[in-house]
């Protein structure tokens, strides 16, 4: 279920072409306008899909660029590249959102992945699961380590043009880290798990709200990003990491976008899908400029489905945690929200646990709630957002009502039992429900996710540590 095609970017394209490529952005807007009011989307079915990035290593457990070696090997659609070389990333195939379809989307998963490790074995190297690499130096994070995408090289450029040249971090937790760095290359430490769920247009706005509302204990629950550099920070440092990574903001941008490209947002949505994609354009520039020759309103006249390639583009080089997508199965455009929040591992049972847990939440309160944003402010959700990336399962949220509750009684009280609902809503096994919620209830009455369990061990073994 990607987003977009890389394959029509050109780095040394002008700002003219950059002013041609927005006009395409508006005219694939203005399609998706008369779509929606026309119904043209699939209705009837809903679908589930994930998106699954790791980390390549060598034998000593730090990051190799073997990306395209593997690749090459594997010959095998379903595999891409990432920023780094040193990652992979595996796209599962959509699976109806019923029955048995969420274990099929793991047994692939599980395929795919196992082909991931034959084929690094067969070449020497070795994969990981984690949503930053402890290992990663920033040595590694040169040009030198960039896939060799001229999307990844035009965003890059453009980036660094507008930045100066420098890259800044700096992030608090119990170290704090301080750098400058020459490339966006800083994003390629994250790796996260990527879930989709199909949506009505109908029902968008309500549902993507409740992504928005559900961020805060997904990152309590799913949190597997403490370390970086050597440093104890968030217990899900990706969320800081990235935000700042690619912040091309400046004193002179700032009366104008007052937002990072990576974002939780700035409000509630309304009515429609359209609120996300025109708040995009009118914000934040175009990176990179793109030759497409489709006329989206004309393919409509002749009964024909757009691909809407432009507005796909710019909304891949802008960062909702929760991302709204376009797509088009056999024909039929369909729209997505694509939860971005979680990060990669540290197991595949684990990552679908927590992809079954959201999406028996999503479909369960969309049932149950008309409009949960007259229930709970909207930066009161941002700040259960960064909570639960800095605290994990030892956040405190302001809930539903105005309820103060800890991450892990909300979960346990409230939300298990509203996702198992939904889950039988839906129709799911019951072996899986089991399955998947109870390796949630488990993780979280134990308190062990994968950044407590790394604090944990990096803690015991710092003291012992020869470097």
């Amino acid at each position: 279920m990607t987003t977009s095609s890389h394959k029509e970017v050109d780095p040394t394209q002008s700002a003219i072409d950059r002013r041609k490529f927005t006009r395409a952005i508006l005219a694939d807007v203005y399609a998706l306008e008369r779509m929606l009011r026309e119904d043209r989307f699939e209705s009837g079915v809903r679908r589930i899909g994930a998106e699954q990035e790791l980390f390549l290593l060598d034998k000593s457990w730090g990051p190799i660029g073997g990306a395209i070696p593997i690749l090459e090997k594997l010959a095998d659609r379903h595999f891409t590249t990432e920023l780094g070389r040193f990652q992979l990333e595996a796209n599962c195939d959509p699976q109806v959102f019923g029955e048995d379809g969420i274990s099929k989307l793991e047994a692939q998963l599980e395929a795919l992945m196992e082909m991931t490790r034959v084929a690094a074995a067969e070449l020497g190297m070795q994969t990981v699961l984690t949503g930053i690499l402890p290992t990663m130096r920033k040595s590694d994070l040169g040009l030198h380590n960039m896939v060799d995408n001229p999307r990844y090289l035009a965003l890059s450029k453009a980036m660094a043009d507008v930045r100066g040249g420098t890259f800044e971090l700096s992030i608090k937790g119990l170290d704090e880290l301080n750098i400058k760095h020459d490339s966006v290359m800083l994003e390629a430490c994250n790796s996260s798990f990527q879930f989709h769920l199909q949506v009505h247009p109908s029902e968008f706005a309500r549902m993507y709200n409740i992504a928005q509302l559900l961020a805060g204990p997904m990152l309590a629950i799913s949190s597997n990003s403490p370390l970086l550099f050597g440093r104890r920070l968030w217990s899900e440092t990706r969320i800081a990491l990235f935000r700042q990574s690619i912040d091309i903001r400046t004193l002179a941008h700032d009366l104008r976008q007052t937002e990072a490209r990576v974002s939780f947002g700035t409000k509630w949505i309304k009515d429609s899908v359209l609120e996300i994609f025109r708040e995009d354009v009118a914000r934040f520039r175009t990176l990179v400029g793109a030759t497409h020759d489709e006329d989206p309103m004309a393919r409509l006249d002749n009964g024909e489905t757009p691909e809407l390639k432009a507005l796909r583009l710019h909304n891949s080089t802008i960062y909702r945690w929760n991302r709204a997508c376009y797509g088009v199965i056999d024909g039929k455009p369909h729209l997505r929200i694509e939860n971005r929040v979680m990060p990669a591992g540290p197991s595949i049972r684990d990552e679908v646990a927590n992809g079954a847990f959201w999406v028996g939440l999503m479909v369960e309160l969309a049932a149950r709630e008309e409009d949960i944003t007259q229930r709970i402010d909207f930066d009161q959700a941002g700040a259960n957002f960064y909570a639960g990336a800095m605290e994990g399962l030892g956040a405190h949220f302001v809930w539903l009502d105005g309820e103060h509750v800890a991450a892990d009684r909300l979960v346990l009280d409230k939300l298990l039992p509203l996702a198992e609902a939904g889950l039988r809503r839906q129709g799911i096994v019951e072996q899986d429900i089991r399955r998947y919620l109870d390796t949630i209830d488990a993780r979280v009455r134990t308190g062990r996710t994968g950044a407590r369990w790394q604090l944990d061990s990096w803690n015991a073994l710092k003291d012992k540590a020869t470097a």
